[in-house]
């Protein structure tokens, strides 16, 4: 009798450039070294106890089984609610807000329902790692915009230059990661008035639209008419209720923007947990944890920034997001990646290189560290960057 080999067939990648992505490389380094994970951005506290019985309410009542396809009417109401207040702009819950499995669910859907292949799409460095993966699965042809070297804001000479005929969509991202800056009203009306003209889609990254310091609210594309008119704007449970396990956000865009996500969405997902759903829904009747994050933030970063400044490390604004960039040529002279392999080795501290959000890698001696931690998290981290 002949033996027969089992062999699993060549499979021919359809993302060539990607392995494991530097935040899941440092996580297990950090965590090898028994280091201070300031590297990957989550918190390492609690949610609201009255948000984990909301849910559990919900659980016990019955909410079970499958929602609707976009997500209960009660949490898109709420949403609708909340979007109106902040930022001006009525969306009908029924037909322009659909629940998703987190933001980076979102993204994706958004770019597969919308880009076709030879479709272009700008996207402005450094930016998240999840945005050019997806363009390449949807076939488009990513267009890479760096953002002003040294201050992170946008260059509107450049985005200008990129935009042709082929170009299907932008993603902007404000707050921004890894850069914490923000986006101002006036960046935005300067976006408005170069996508007048053209059939450009705008895709508006917010998750962090809850995190803008220093008295500065935060300029949705929600509350910009012209924008909102051509976007899909995403945000984000998991970042605002320090909740990212469980993988919620939602999508806002006008009604024909919308049609086309859910095709995806309920081929992708279809929907998203139902008990969760309604604990959020009763959750944000109250406005107080997201109208306060803000604040809540702001200690931690100043607390971060206070101890950091009596280092070596050179300190970049932190205007919005949960993180911080550093710049550390006074005291290294190693690549980014190097440098943070060093830092969680040697130090016990785990950073991000901000290489990791470019495609060419490039070597500027930033690293990003997250402050969304406990107070006693921080501190040990401070005691230990103190040696530098």
């Amino acid at each position: 009798m002949s033996t027969v080999i089992a062999r699993t067939p060549d499979v021919k990648t359809k993302l060539p450039a990607v392995g494991t992505t530097i935040f899941t490389v440092m996580s297990a380094l950090a965590t090898e070294k028994n280091a201070v994970n300031l590297g990957q951005g989550f918190p390492d506290f609690g949610c609201d106890p009255k948000l984990l019985q909301a849910v559990t309410d919900a659980m016990a009542a019955g909410h079970n089984q499958y929602p609707p396809m976009p997500g209960i009417l009660p949490l898109r109401e709420a949403i609708a609610s909340k979007i109106s207040t902040l930022y001006g702009h009525g969306y009908d819950a029924q037909s322009e807000i659909t629940i998703t499995a987190g933001a980076t669910q979102a993204i994706i859907t958004a770019i597969l329902a919308v880009v076709r292949p030879g479709d272009e799409v700008i996207v402005l460095e450094p930016c998240y790692d999840s945005y050019v993966p997806n363009i390449d699965l949807a076939g488009g042809t990513v267009v890479r915009v760096p953002l002003t070297p040294g201050t992170f804001r946008p260059d509107f000479d450049k985005i200008a230059a990129a935009i042709t005929p082929r170009t299907r969509a932008i993603i902007i991202n404000t707050p921004h990661n890894p850069s914490a800056t923000v986006w101002t009203r006036a960046d935005l009306a300067r976006l408005a008035e170069l996508l007048r003209p053209t059939d450009v889609l705008l895709i508006a990254d917010e998750v962090y639209e809850h995190m803008v310091y220093d008295g500065v609210p935060h300029a949705s594309a929600c509350a910009h008419p012209e924008l909102a008119a051509r976007a899909l704007v995403v945000s984000s449970f998991g970042k605002t209720y320090h909740v990212t396990g469980w993988k919620v956000g939602y999508v806002a865009a006008p009604k024909p923007l919308t049609a086309e996500f859910r095709k995806v969405h309920q081929f992708n997902v279809f929907t998203v947990n139902t008990p969760v759903q309604h604990g959020l829904a009763q959750y944000m009747s109250d406005p107080k944890p997201y109208v306060e994050l803000s604040a809540f933030y702001q200690r931690k970063r100043d607390l971060f920034r206070a101890g950091l400044a009596k280092t070596r490390l050179k300190l970049l604004p932190s205007q919005g997001s949960y993180f911080q960039c550093v710049d550390y040529s006074a005291v290294s002279d190693r690549s980014e990646e190097d440098f943070c392999r060093w830092l969680t080795t040697d130090l016990g501290v785990a950073a991000i290189p901000l290489s990791a959000f470019y495609d060419d890698g490039r070597n500027q001696k930033l690293a990003r560290f997250c402050f969304a931690k406990r107070d006693e998290t921080l501190n040990t981290a401070l005691d230990r960057l103190a040696r530098l």
